[in-house]
């Protein structure tokens, strides 16, 4: 049996009256008013810029529910008078769109997969491994980083057309599979990364690709995030390639067919909402792969090695 003193009683009562200190009130900071003059300043420019930036896309997306008579009348405006879906009908019923459409999603899912594992592969190898001529090489990759894409164009053709993989698809991926910006992106992500966290496992007899592949490539996963986003964009976008690599309309992709669409192949007139209906459709896959990765894009090697 516990008990409490009379003392006791008498310092827990003295506690409980005795007065609790007050809090000293929190300081308010004022900014200066140049300070915060230059902040509402700076804040009504990135408005501004946000504004000038998304209204093109909102006039897309509004006018692809327009009538062609409310698109041609008031194209800039915001709100469909009277709403339709008429366009996305036509897009869907009387084109191609779904055969551009899976052709597109053909050739990005793999030249995304193909450049991430072939980039990887290179960059790896122009990091960690040592052979004769490899500053020649990263040389060379840096220039071609550097050469203008239409410039090629003619040699690619003449290429694909002799190797005879001409209006195929092997013809529209393969040349795609490698890229040299994804290389140079993996290269230097890879000399971020100590080379003390392969040892132990050199040490357990593993080999070179099992060491890219079962410690390095796992830790290589923001690089790796970055490439899919990049291929996944550029593929998904690709046009130059595909007209000098197609010409059969059974192999159409979105970017040909919604130029087609752009230069009234479909239909006379102005033709504004399927048009820009189908450039809204072909934007998404894109926004929602940008969305869906952009907060893991981070180039951090910490935690690798423990000191």
């Amino acid at each position: 049996m516990s008990g409490t003193t009379p003392a006791q009683t008498t310092v827990l009562v003295e506690q409980k009256e005795r007065p609790r200190p007050a809090r000293a009130p929190k300081r308010r900071v004022h900014l200066p008013r140049k300070v915060l003059a230059w902040q509402l300043v700076l804040y009504a420019v990135l408005i501004l810029l946000a504004l000038v930036y998304i209204t093109p896309f909102l006039v897309q997306v509004a006018t692809g529910f327009k009538t062609n008579a409310d698109a041609t009348a008031d194209p800039l405006s915001l709100i469909p008078n009277p709403f339709t879906v008429a366009a996305y009908e036509r897009l869907f019923g009387s084109s191609d769109f779904p055969v551009w459409f899976m052709n597109s999603a053909i050739v990005t899912i793999f030249v995304t997969a193909g450049r991430v594992f072939f980039a990887s592969l290179a960059g790896y190898a122009l990091a960690r491994l040592t052979f004769r001529g490899r500053g020649l090489i990263f040389a060379a990759l840096i220039a071609v980083m550097a050469v203008p894409t239409v410039v090629l164009l003619i040699p690619k053709f003449l290429v694909i057309n002799q190797l005879g993989i001409y209006d195929s698809y092997a013809g529209m991926i393969l040349p795609l599979l490698v890229d040299a910006a994804g290389v140079f992106i993996m290269k230097n992500f890879f000399d971020s990364i100590p080379p003390s966290v392969e040892e132990q496992a050199r040490i357990d007899g593993a080999g070179t690709f099992r060491v890219f592949w079962s410690v390095v490539l796992p830790m290589a996963r923001p690089a790796l995030i970055t490439i899919v986003i990049l291929s996944f964009q550029g593929s998904w976008n690709e046009l130059s390639h595909f007209i000098v690599s197609t010409q059969s309309p059974a192999l159409t992709t979105l970017t040909k067919g919604v130029a087609s669409l752009a230069s009234g192949q479909l239909s006379q007139g102005n033709e504004y909402p399927i048009k820009l209906a189908a450039a809204a459709i072909m934007t998404i896959p894109v926004a929602v792969m940008f969305f869906i990765f952009q907060r893991r894009i981070m180039n951090s090697s910490e935690g690798a090695v423990k000191e």
